[in-house]
């Protein structure tokens, strides 16, 4: 039986995929290789790249005018700045893709011969040169991981294939495919003693295109899902079916990974008769949230980068990032943590990854938090409103000013804060939803637990700024319009400095809002 896979290149034999060259302008590809370009492929990670470029090698190695060649390089990466031991370990890997999936057993010999006699930083021209020499079909050459490399081992390799480019495609590949994470322009080249990138794209000025590999759209997503159905006979409800394209936004591993857990991991799900409805959609993605999977766990540790965290913080907060470099900018898009949305603004890429980013930021106030007595519960285990505001407020009096110290992002320490205490209440059942955009000026909040539903609003008051008082009440007006709710919260946080302690400014009071409705006003 076939099933969802979120580990390495699809196997048609064993996975639900959708058609790898489908996902390309196959006649643009073609057309470059005809035209002896060389070329990048770049997406995020865990997007389909490999199962791309395998599908591509064998669609090539079939129609039989080149001979195609898939190589993973990401071993060199142990080498760092050894170029000579780098260098020999790209070789060494194309040799042993060349005898996997060309059958080419005597390119082995050819790569003793060339360790042997070639000068150790000429090693990958040398031994390009030799080979295509030796065959009389032109070779396209696909190098996958390839800004896994560093420092002089990745520009070696540059100049290399750079150097080498007037003698395709007699006595070089005729096409080179550079594949990986990022685009050229962003490939890290530094040296150990050097903080700034010793050279950057002119080292590969060769280049002819720069294509990135898309995410799926809404009805490649279906199509995926629906392969399941096909096989199984087990429907997903169209609900369900339009949330997986809701959280995800089309990203491969998210449908993946949503998919298979709740078709093959959750007992309900498990059982073929029963539908894949929207609540086992909605399990499957708390479950990934809460465990941190590698693939969650990747980007969360992206957070520490300090050109992340440069247009994070303030898209957390609200606030306009101000000067930030572009290569900054469309590095975070090329990871896929953000996207561009229509307007051409940046926002984060899906709501799952929406979810991650402030969950990752407060895991150290969360863990820093002292033990809490649900007093908030009513003795039916409901949630109450009224009680869990005042056990807010004295957590905030107690432990706000030595938890502020715990949270990575000082601009929206408050928020990790309040989130932290939230994840307590929502651990014994609930959720909680995230709205946040670069220039509102806000974060929103939904706590839903049970038939309880909480809006807020989260805003700063900044030195030199007004009280937020007034623009909060309309936005929140306009948030629980959307929610359907007639009350909620305002936290308005007081960052100007002279303060008095968090213990003393904490105060609350009731207002109404300009759309009529009850809303609790917290000033911490």
């Amino acid at each position: 039986m076939r099933f969802f896979t979120t580990e390495g290149p699809v196997r048609p034999d064993d996975h639900y995929n959708l058609p790898p060259l489908s996902r390309w302008d196959l006649d643009e590809i073609l057309n470059l290789i005809d035209q002896k370009k060389y070329f990048l492929l770049h997406a995020p990670r865990q997007t389909g790249k490999t199962s791309c470029l395998l599908a591509l090698m064998e669609y090539l190695n079939r129609e039989g005018r080149y001979r195609a060649l898939y190589v993973n390089i990401e071993a060199a990466q142990a080498a760092r700045e050894q170029v000579a031991l780098g260098l020999g370990a790209v070789v060494q890997a194309i040799a042993n893709a060349a005898i996997h999936y060309l059958g080419d057993q005597a390119v082995e010999s050819l790569v003793h011969e060339v360790l042997r006699d070639s000068a150790p930083l000429l090693t990958l021209g040398t031994f390009l040169d030799r080979w295509c020499s030796r065959h009389p079909q032109p070779l396209v050459l696909l190098l996958d991981e390839v800004d896994a490399l560093i420092g002089d081992t990745l520009i070696s390799l540059l100049r290399q294939l750079r150097a080498g480019y007037p003698q395709r495609p007699r006595a070089f590949p005729q096409t080179v495919i550079l594949c990986g994470v990022r685009d050229l322009r962003d490939y890290r080249i530094h040296a150990r003693s050097e903080p700034e990138p010793i050279t950057g794209g002119s080292a590969f000025n060769i280049k002819a295109e720069s294509l990135r590999l898309g995410d799926f759209g809404a009805d490649e997503t279906r199509a995926l899902l629906l392969e399941h159905t096909q096989e199984t006979g087990q429907v997903f409800t169209p609900e369900a079916l339009d949330r997986v394209w809701e959280l995800t936004q089309g990203q491969p591993w998210l449908v993946n990974a949503l998919a298979y857990r709740a078709c093959f991991e959750l007992p309900v799900g498990r059982d073929r008769v029963r539908p894949i409805t929207l609540d086992l959609i909605d399990q499957a993605k708390e479950a990934m949230i809460v465990e941190r999977v590698t693939h969650l766990d990747q980007l969360a540790h992206k957070l520490q980068e300090p050109r992340v965290r440069r247009i994070i913080e303030p898209m957390l907060a609200g606030t306009e990032p101000g000067a930030v470099a572009e290569d900054d900018r469309q590095y975070l898009v090329d990871l896929g943590l953000l996207r561009r949305d229509g307007a051409g603004g940046l926002v984060v890429a899906n709501p799952i990854y929406r979810e991650v980013l402030p969950r990752a930021l407060a895991g150290g106030p969360q863990d820093s938090l002292p033990r809490i007595s649900p007093t908030w519960l009513n003795p039916d285990g409901s949630l109450n409103p009224e009680t869990l505001l005042a056990a807010i407020l004295d957590f905030w009096r107690l432990h706000g000013e030595p938890l502020l110290k715990s949270a990575p992002y000082h601009e929206i320490a408050p928020h990790l804060v309040l989130m932290a205490f939230l994840h307590r209440v929502i651990n014994g059942g609930g959720t909680l939803e995230r709205e946040y955009a670069i220039g509102m000026g806000r974060m929103d909040l939904c706590l839903r637990y049970g038939v309880v539903t909480l809006g807020m609003e989260l805003k700063v008051w900044r030195d030199g700024a007004p009280d937020p008082l007034a623009p909060g009440l309309g936005q929140l007006d306009a948030y629980l319009a959307g929610l359907g709710l007639e009350s909620g919260w305002l936290v308005i946080f007081d960052r100007r400095a002279h303060q008095p302690p968090i213990a003393e400014r904490t105060t609350t009071s009731q207002q109404v809002s300009p759309g009529g409705r009850a809303i609790s006003v917290i000033r911490a």
